[in-house]
């Protein structure tokens, strides 16, 4: 068929599918897009000439757009995805951001940036940058570091190896992650005869890898010689469905789990084994078990430094790694036993190889550190301040308690990721929705409408601080096009509190983190405190908003936000310093070596105590 490279794109685009488990799904549901000169007269037109069920959605940041189909593709355990493209120069390099979160997620998103022109008779053009070492460098060189394949179309014919690889990686549960095809604007509406064959159905297979019977017997053997195991739930377990095995593997060797922000919500909240969120952000019964537990038991994680108190948390002289994961890059972390194979498949094999004989040596431990976390929950919901003000717990505890059970609730960064996986009680398997492999603030408000996209018929409210929503909440106007009912849970502490703390807490005077006036006097942000009507904003977009400031308020609002058809937007203002506390953990950050101030150098004493304390690989 005699297509534009562009329309040849948009052809292949809308004939791949998924196969998981037997069940087949269509893989591409759409295309964001912010038309420029880069892609308008190419993909833009590809798209509007029609012949395809791709669904075309208006972008108004292009970061913000690409965090929208990064929850998309998240919501929907990375079994739909929808693209983004974008004009040359700083429209693409604003996607840039997206893609690391992507990246580091291992969630599938495709970017197809406009380029510059292949042939260059125009060089240089409107948005250019232009490198003199090498001409041949572009704006898009710059997603090479956070993509996990990238390629540029210079010839028509090219598409077909580019399409193939960058589905290859975008299917693999192993190795998925941002993928960007660069677009040269000339090459975009240049024709070439394409086969039939690479613009038919295509079926990508996530077939669940089977573990080698070596690695199952090590990892039975590491079991039963171990007292006293823990498990840990990733995104791993979310991902391929795997939560009935190892809920199944936990009760029958008598095994606590604690849980990551991907993993979180697969486990009953309150079943007695449940110890809670593990590490820096976890709960105070989670790293209690970690501390004692001699052997952990990671499934599907990347074992990343919040999830393991920067290598500190696992405290047991005896303690010893086992990871199962798909991708040997994270199955290999801190010199585990790796076992590469899917979570579910995985734990059925360990089971069968090691049999009934075996159970942990578990006693009271677990459900005594349990029953003591779930009191703090209770005081933490029910926060009453001499001051009068909203605790920003016991405003979590309120909407916990007046949601509906499947309603999905998502986060991304500052305090409120925190407070989620201590206290929120998840009600069902997949609605708990945090990014936090890369905490990117920006994500809350856009990644809202995209958990909206794909699960249309639940209530998603989005968990965002005021410095987020400042940052970035862009696609709450596409959410008012789309008719996508969003509920912003807006948080304002007047600043990034989250930050503050950490530099309280490393002694450091609170300096630069509270949004305030500058004050004339001292030259210095140290003024009064910025207070702003978040709600006006959100009306101004054609949004529902409430102002709440207490209990009652927030009560009303909620009951009433239920009667809405449109996006909503609650205004809640929280208390300063009123998130919850960091239960007997410890995160490595570079504190000053030298400094003036006793508390600055007592925090970097504390550090390097601590790190004697951690694994250094």
């Amino acid at each position: 068929m005699k297509l534009t490279m562009a329309q040849a794109l948009v052809k292949f685009l809308d004939n791949q599918y998924v196969s998981f488990d037997g069940k087949e799904t269509k893989f591409v549901n759409g295309i964001f897009g912010i038309f420029g000169h880069g892609c308008v007269v190419g993909i833009g037109q590809a798209l509007e000439q029609g012949g395809h069920n791709l669904t075309y959605y208006q972008g108004h940041n292009e970061q913000g757009m690409a965090h929208a189909a990064i929850a998309f593709a998240k919501q929907k355990r990375r079994r739909e995805i929808i693209a983004c493209t974008s004009s040359i120069g700083p429209g693409a390099l604003n996607m840039v951001t997206a893609c690391g979160t992507a990246s580091a997620n291992r969630i599938p998103l495709l970017v197809l940036p406009g380029d510059t022109f292949a042939c260059r008779q125009p060089d240089p053009v409107l948005q250019q940058i232009e490198q003199y070492d090498s001409v041949s460098i572009t704006s898009n060189d710059a997603f090479r570091a956070v993509c996990k394949y990238w390629d540029r179309i210079e010839r028509p014919e090219q598409l077909m190896t580019a399409c193939i690889n960058a589905f290859r990686v975008l299917t693999d549960p192993a190795d998925t992650g941002a993928v960007c095809i660069a677009m040269p604007q000339d090459v975009e509406g240049e024709a070439f005869d394409y086969p039939e064959h690479f613009l038919k159905k295509r079926v990508w297979y996530i077939d669940r890898k089977v573990p080698s019977d070596r690695a199952i017997e090590a990892a039975a053997e590491m079991i039963k010689t171990s007292k006293k195991p823990m498990m840990i739930a990733g995104g791993g377990v979310t991902y391929s469905e795997s939560y009935r095995q190892t809920l199944d593997f936990a009760e029958k060797y008598n095994i606590p789990i604690g849980e990551t922000q991907a993993g979180k919500g697969q486990i009953p909240f309150a079943h007695p084994l449940n110890m809670g969120g593990c590490g820096v952000t976890g709960t105070a019964s989670a790293n209690a078990i970690a501390k004692q537990a001699d052997l952990v038991i990671a499934v599907g994680t990347r074992l990343t430094d919040f999830t393991t108190c920067s290598k500190w948390g696992f405290q047991n002289p005896d303690v010893k790694m086992l990871s199962i994961n798909v991708c040997p890059f994270d199955a290999f972390k801190m010199d585990s036993t790796a076992v590469i194979g899917d979570a579910g498949l995985s734990l059925d094999a360990i089971a069968a190889k090691i049999g009934d004989g075996y159970k942990s040596s578990w006693t009271n431990e677990p459900a005594d550190a349990q029953a003591s976390f779930f009191k703090e929950i209770d005081r933490c919901y029910t926060v009453k301040r001499d001051d009068g003000l909203l605790a920003q717990t016991t405003a979590l505890g309120i909407i916990n308690e007046m949601i509906d059970n499947d309603s999905i609730v998502l986060g991304s960064s500052g305090s409120l990721p925190g407070c989620l996986q201590r206290i929120w009680k998840s009600k069902a398997p997949y609605t708990y929705h945090v990014e936090y492999g890369y905490s990117c603030m920006g994500y809350e408000v856009c990644g809202a409408l995209g958990a909206k996209l794909a699960a249309p018929d639940k209530e998603v409210y989005s968990m965002v601080g005021d410095g987020s929503f400042l940052m970035l909440h862009s696609e709450l106007y596409t959410a008012v096009q789309e008719h996508k009912k969003i509920n912003v849970m807006l948080f304002d502490n007047s600043g990034w509190g989250c930050i503050e703390n950490l530099q309280n807490n490393q002694g450091t005077k609170t300096f630069g983190t509270r949004f305030t006036r500058r004050n004339p006097e001292t030259g210095l942000l140290d003024g009064e405190v910025i207070m702003t009507d978040y709600a006006k904003i959100a009306e101004g977009y054609g949004c529902k908003a409430y102002r709440v400031t207490t209990e009652e308020e927030l009560r009303a609002a909620l009951e009433d936000s239920k009667k809405q058809t449109i996006p909503t937007l609650f205004d809640i203002k929280v208390a300063h310093k009123s998130m919850t506390d960091c239960y007997d953990s410890w995160w490595r950050v570079g504190v000053a070596e030298v400094s003036e101030s006793e508390t600055v150098q007592a925090a970097y004493e504390d550090m390097k105590a601590n790190i004697k304390k951690a694994r250094l690989y």
